[in-house]
């Protein structure tokens, strides 16, 4: 049986041609992924559902996509109609994912990962923390009681850290590069800080003993947030990993979650490689290894 792959075509946004956030990587990656996975198209999560993780202010600026230049500003983004339609679906793809995870051990999100949006504000491309926003859904369904999050993006996981500050119920990790956007760091439960120019052997024997804090957690659910922007040639970050490295990483997140009997939700996170076409074949390579727990 094939595995399913949370996407919805909406994820790519017109008008945002020469962006450095590329909406079409997402497309690319769910078109090499046809073959090997059965598509599933995410609904809108209610209001109810993002107020959950954003307050009232913030969750009606996103759904009426009325914005100020300051809120534009820290969002970074030509925001539209069509992008808060992006990121609304985006927060029902991560949620149906969590789902599937609970269901058959893993949830595949071509899409999600927005670790920088915060409960009253969004920034850094990030509008809406899918990665909150479904587990506190799950934590009040009852279908779960503690969550980790694990956060491998090369940029530090500052709005999901905020949200969850101080809930016994939740352990953020977040493994990023030190001196690069956010400039203001939040404290997640686990940070590991890297300098730039961190390479595989380095990363992996970090990543290895940050993943033992996790599932010394004994969490119920990981969301784990893949950014690509670790990969050596990436234009937003400073870290230096090969493509075997990136695979490397994501095996280990793999294997610590089967040996822990962990389900585990991958969201793609960050990627500015050279083209949306490089991005996607990371992104692509990081859901055929999850799909392979089927």
């Amino acid at each position: 049986m094939k595995p399913r792959l949370v996407f919805s075509p909406r994820y790519e946004v017109a008008g945002m041609t020469g962006h450095v956030f590329a909406t079409r990587k997402f497309s690319l990656t769910a078109n090499s992924l046809e073959e090997t996975a059965v598509l599933v198209e995410p609904a809108e999560p209610s209001r109810e559902d993002i107020l959950l993780a954003h307050d009232e202010t913030w969750t009606e600026k996103v759904m009426s996509g009325r914005m100020t230049e300051e809120d534009i500003s820290r969002l970074e983004l030509p925001f539209s109609p069509a992008l808060s339609r992006a990121h609304r679906l985006a927060v029902g793809g991560t949620l149906l994912a969590a789902r599937h995870a609970l269901e058959c051990g893993v949830g595949l999100h071509c899409g999600g990962g927005a670790h920088h949006a915060f409960r009253d504000h969004g920034e850094g491309y990030c509008a809406l923390n899918d990665i909150a926003i479904a587990v506190l859904k799950l934590r009040k369904e009852g279908r779960i009681r503690r969550a980790a999050v694990v956060d491998l993006d090369a940029h530090q996981g500052n709005g999901t850290a905020s949200i969850f500050a101080g809930d016994p119920g939740a352990f953020t990790f977040s493994m990023h590069q030190a001196d690069i956007y956010p400039e203001k760091k939040e404290r997640s439960t686990l940070d590991i800080e890297l300098r730039a120019g961190t390479a595989d052997a380095e990363y992996y024997d970090r990543l290895c003993r940050g993943l033992k804090a996790v599932m010394g957690f004994k969490p119920e659910l990981v969301i784990y947030q893949a950014g690509v922007d670790v990969w050596e040639n990436d234009s937003l970050g400073g870290l230096k990993l090969t493509e075997r490295g990136v695979l490397d990483r994501d095996m280990a997140v793999r294997e610590a979650c089967l040996l822990h009997h962990v389900p585990v939700v991958v969201t793609l996170g960050g990627g500015y490689g050279p083209t949306p076409e490089d991005t996607a074949r990371l992104h692509a390579r990081t859901l055929r290894r999850f799909a392979g727990i089927f």
